[in-house]
C-alpha cells in the first residue's frame, strides 16, 4: 500500500526532528513520497521560516534593509544541513536567493521555505528533489488544474520511483510560482495522495490526533481514534483543526483515508479519517465539541411573514450587498433570524439593519450579540433517541440560557447558541455529561 508522508513545519523545526522524520519514513517502506513544509518553531517564542519570509516582502516592500532577516534564515538551514552532515551547498544556493531578492514576486519569495526544507530532506532521506513548480500546475485564477497536475505528478512517479515534495506551493504552465493559503503545504499532500491513488495519506504533526475538545477549554480531554469525513468538516468549521480544511477534498472523492499521526510520538494511535468510520460494538456516542465565540444574531419579525414569497430571500440579498456571509438561519412561522460571525458586521450592522427595515418593513428587528455557538459532533448520536433533550435538559440545569439551536441535515451535528460569557461552562458541562465516557451499543446488523 503506497502511502504519502506530509510533515509539518514542527516535524522539520531542526537536525533533531529531521532525525524523527528520517526515522519514520525508514521504519515503513510504504512511505516512498515525502511532502514537507517549510521549517517551523523550534520552542516557544520561536519565529516560522515562512513568517520571516513574509516579514522580508514587507522589508522589501517598505524599502527597508533585510538583510540580518535573511542571514538568520539561512543560519537555521546551515545549522539543520551541518547538525546532520549534508552535502547540499546550503549557503551558497541560499546566497544566490538572496542576491536577487529584489527581483523576486512575493510568492516566489515565501515558496522559498518548502523548496529549502525539501532540498535538505531529500537529501538526508537519499530520495530525489521534486520541485513543486514542476508537479503541481495552478490556473492563473489560482485554483488547481488538477489534470495537468495528475499527467505531471504520474510522470514524476514513473521517471522518479520516489520523491520528496515541497509543499505550499505549486506554479502556471508559464513557471510563475503560486501559493495555497496558509496551512497549504496539507493540500499539497492531499493533490499527491490522490494523484497517485495513495492507500492512505499520513499527515505527520506535533499533536497525536484530534481531541474531543480544546484543551484550553476542557481539561485532558480525550483523544478521537475514528471520525467521518462529514463530521471533522463539522468541527473544523468550528475552529477544532490539525489539518488544513481544503486539504480534505482531494482525497475524500477519491475514498483515501486520512490519518493524523504524531512526529514525537510515531507510536500514538492518532485518529483515521474516512468516508464512513469502521464501525465496533461500542463506540462513543458523541464523537466531538467544537465552538466559537462572538457571533452576532439579527432577528427579524413580520406577522404573516410565511406568507409572503421571497421575503427571507430579500433580507438575505442585504447581507449579500455587503459582502458578509451567512452561518445560520433559524426560523419561525412569522419570524428568523441569520447568524453572523461578529467580526464580519463590526463596520456595517446599522447599515444592514437601516437597510432590512427599508426592504422587509418588519415588525421588529432585534440583534443580538456577544453570542458563542457550540457545535455538538457525533454520527451516533441519531441511534440514541432522546439525545438533543438530554444536552439541553444538562445545560439548564447548570443554569446556562439556551439563545439558538439547529440541527444539521444529516443528524451529525447538533449546534447550540450561548453567551459568550457561557462559552467555557457550557462545552465543559456537555463534555463531562456525553463526551468523557458514554458509549452507545451499535446494533449488530450495522456492523455486518
Amino acid at each position: 500500500m503506497i502511502k504519502v508522508a506530509k510533515f509539518g513545519g514542527s516535524s522539520v523545526a531542526d537536525a533533531a526532528q529531521f532525525k524523527k522524520v528520517r526515522s519514520i519514513v525508514k521504519a515503513d517502506p510504504d512511505r516512498r513520497f515525502v511532502v514537507v513544509s517549510a521549517s517551523g518553531k523550534r520552542f516557544s517564542g520561536d519565529n516560522k521560516i515562512t513568517d520571516l519570509l513574509l516579514l522580508v516582502n514587507a522589508h522589501i516592500q517598505y524599502h527597508v534593509d533585510c538583510s540580518s532577516l535573511l542571514e538568520s534564515i539561512e543560519q537555521r538551514y546551515v545549522q539543520i544541513a551541518q547538525e546532520l552532515g549534508l552535502k547540499y551547498p546550503i549557503a551558497e544556493k541560499f546566497e544566490e536567493f538572496s542576491s536577487v531578492i529584489q527581483s523576486l514576486s512575493p510568492e516566489y519569495i515565501v515558496s522559498r521555505g518548502e523548496w529549502f526544507t525539501g532540498q535538505l530532506m531529500a537529501e538526508y532521506l537519499g530520495l530525489p528533489f521534486l520541485d513543486a513548480a514542476d508537479a503541481i500546475v495552478f490556473h492563473h485564477d489560482g485554483t488547481v488544474d488538477m489534470e495537468r497536475t495528475q499527467t505531471r505528478v504520474r510522470d514524476a512517479v514513473a521517471r522518479l520511483g520516489s520523491f520528496v515534495l515541497p509543499g505550499f506551493y505549486g506554479a502556471t504552465v508559464d513557471g510563475t510560482i503560486k501559493l495555497f493559503q496558509r496551512g497549504g503545504g496539507d493540500i499539497t499532500g492531499a493533490i499527491l495522495a490522490r494523484c497517485i491513488d495513495a492507500g492512505v495519506y499520513e499527515n505527520w504533526t506535533d499533536v497525536s490526533g484530534f481531541l474531543a475538545a480544546d484543551p484550553r477549554v476542557v481539561k485532558n480531554p480525550r483523544s478521537i481514534h475514528r471520525i467521518t469525513f462529514d463530521e471533522m468538516r463539522e468541527l473544523s468549521y468550528m475552529g477544532a483543526s490539525v489539518l488544513q480544511e481544503e486539504a480534505i477534498f482531494p482525497v475524500r472523492e477519491a475514498n483515501i483515508p486520512i490519518q493524523i499521526k504524531n512526529t514525537n510520538d510515531p507510536d500514538a494511535k492518532g485518529t483515521i479519517i474516512r468516508e464512513t468510520a469502521e464501525e465496533h460494538e461500542q463506540e462513543h456516542l458523541i464523537t466531538g465539541i467544537a465552538g466559537k465565540r462572538d457571533f452576532m444574531a439579527v432577528h427579524v419579525q413580520k406577522a404573516h411573514m410565511s406568507n409572503q414569497v421571497g421575503f427571507l430571500r430579500r433580507a438575505l440579498s442585504v447581507f449579500e450587498r455587503y459582502g458578509v456571509s451567512i452561518e445560520h438561519i433559524p426560523t419561525g412561522v412569522d419570524s428568523f433570524g441569520v447568524v453572523v460571525n461578529g467580526s464580519d458586521v463590526k463596520d456595517s450592522i446599522y447599515s444592514i439593519v437601516n437597510d432590512l427595515q427599508q426592504e422587509l418593513k418588519p415588525d421588529s428587528i432585534n440583534v443580538i450579540d456577544s453570542l458563542a455557538l457550540i457545535s455538538v459532533v457525533g454520527r451516533n448520536m441519531s441511534r440514541r433517541a432522546g439525545t438533543s433533550g438530554r444536552i439541553f435538559g444538562c445545560l439548564g440545569e447548570a443554569g446556562i440560557n439556551i439563545r439558538m439551536i439547529t440541527q444539521s441535515s444529516q443528524e451529525i451535528s447538533i449546534i447550540v447558541g450561548v453567551n459568550n460569557a457561557d462559552f467555557d461552562r457550557a462545552i465543559n458541562v456537555i463534555y463531562d455529561n456525553f463526551v468523557a465516557g458514554e458509549m452507545v451499543q451499535i446494533p449488530t446488523k450495522a456492523l455486518a
